[in-house]
């Protein structure tokens, strides 16, 4: 195959924009085809038991997917990735690592769906979770005992947009012999590579701005260590959360233009975070490139802009006013997931991160008047107008 000699030579020579387009992939030698082909088969022809070209059934390994894990891993400066049929596949696997007597160290403001998944799946099998204030790295040490085996972070974190240092977890993770994960898809790898800052796994929703619009369910695992690839990648293959060549395909495609996004979402969300903070009706507004947002000099040293998420709170807000904002907008939408070329807003409370306790919620700032933005790549004026009128 072409891919791998064009795979070390993007991942070792050229910049961001380069590698989005084109690591991973070279023209079809059948056809000349310029994209990657789309595999659509479960099986492969041998031409004797075990004699064959790289592929044997489709759930193991498939060549559209093979061309964008190494798209992915270039894109992380990582030695390899694998991809999951969801942000939670991908998370899953990873969790799959531990046994039972193990213990967690994690955020206490995690995505609804991981704190779901940590807590009503993986804490049957006897392994302990905590759920820990991250804003200072060094909390991480009052819980460390002789069975933590797994730190997990996202940073910048979903919805409050809290910065965890990345840098200085792992250097706590490598002093102990732990395991330290990053889930980076609020930041993309285009404003922040954990692994160049120490991370032993890097997971990726690429539904959100990997894919980018908003029509792929897809996760993902980047990593150097050859060991722990070699995990992974046993439960990739017999747990089988696997995704599909069409997916595969999909995400190939929109990755390419994933620089020229970023730049946009980023360029709208600054303005939009201005503006949010400059209006009456506005309480809190969560975004990291403020200067005065927790940990922005941590920000501002590990990722190279502040990204497109932003959430914000209104003055004296009961729920149902929360609500009938939320249901005002006309260029914004109201649904779940986040990252895609259009604008979404969102009401973590009972959309994203019902599943967790109100208490608990409220604690880590979700509190029922938290609104959150994916602020898209529109026009900023018609995204600026269409606040003002909600708002209004």
């Amino acid at each position: 195959m072409l891919f791998l000699g064009i795979k070390k030579i993007i991942q070792m020579a050229y910049k961001f924009g380069t590698k989005a387009i084109h690591a991973g992939q070279s023209p079809d030698p059948s056809t000349g085809a310029i994209m990657t082909p789309i595999f659509q088969t479960s099986t492969f022809v041998q031409a004797s038991p075990g004699k064959h070209q790289g592929y044997a059934y489709a759930r193991g390994k498939n060549p559209t997917r093979s061309a964008l894990e190494d798209c992915l891993a270039a894109l992380e400066n990582a030695k390899h990735a694998l991809c999951f049929s969801s942000g939670m596949g991908a998370t899953d696997a990873v969790a799959k690592l531990l046994k039972p007597g193990d213990e967690v160290i994690t955020g206490n403001d995690l995505y609804g769906g991981t704190y779901r998944m940590f807590t009503k799946v993986f804490a049957n099998y006897g392994i302990k979770f905590h759920f820990v204030d991250l804003h200072d790295a060094q909390n991480i040490q009052n819980y460390i005992n002789k069975n933590t085996k797994l730190i997990w972070v996202e940073t910048p974190t979903n919805p409050t947009m809290k910065i965890v240092d990345i840098a200085a977890c792992a250097k706590i993770a490598k002093a102990s012999n732990i395991t330290f994960a990053v889930d980076n898809t609020f930041a993309s790898p285009y404003l922040q590579n954990p692994i160049d800052l120490g991370a032993d796994i890097v997971m990726h929703s690429v539904t959100k701005y990997l894919g980018g619009h908003s029509d792929v369910i897809m996760g993902a695992l980047m990593m150097n260590d050859e060991t722990l690839y070699e995990r992974l990648a046993f439960i990739h293959n017999s747990c089988g959360a696997t995704p599909g060549p069409m997916d595969s395909f999909l995400v190939l495609r929109g990755i390419k233009t994933l620089h020229l996004r970023m730049k946009a979402h980023c360029e709208n969300g600054k303005a939009v975070a201005h503006f949010l903070r400059n209006h009456p009706k506005v309480d809190k507004v969560y975004w990291p490139g403020f200067e005065d947002h927790p940990n922005h000099e941590i920000a501002k040293t590990q990722m190279r802009d502040f990204g497109g998420m932003i959430s914000f709170t209104t003055k004296n807000a009961c729920i149902e006013d929360t609500f009938k904002l939320a249901s005002s907008f006309k260029v914004f939408s109201l649904a779940e997931s986040l990252g895609g070329v259009e604008s979404l807003i969102n009401h973590p409370a009972t959309m994203t991160h019902a599943s967790i306790p109100k208490a608990d919620r409220e604690t880590a700032g979700v509190v029922d008047s938290l609104l959150r933005l994916s602020v898209g790549v529109e026009d900023i004026e018609d995204l600026l107008e269409d606040l003002a009128q909600a708002l209004a």
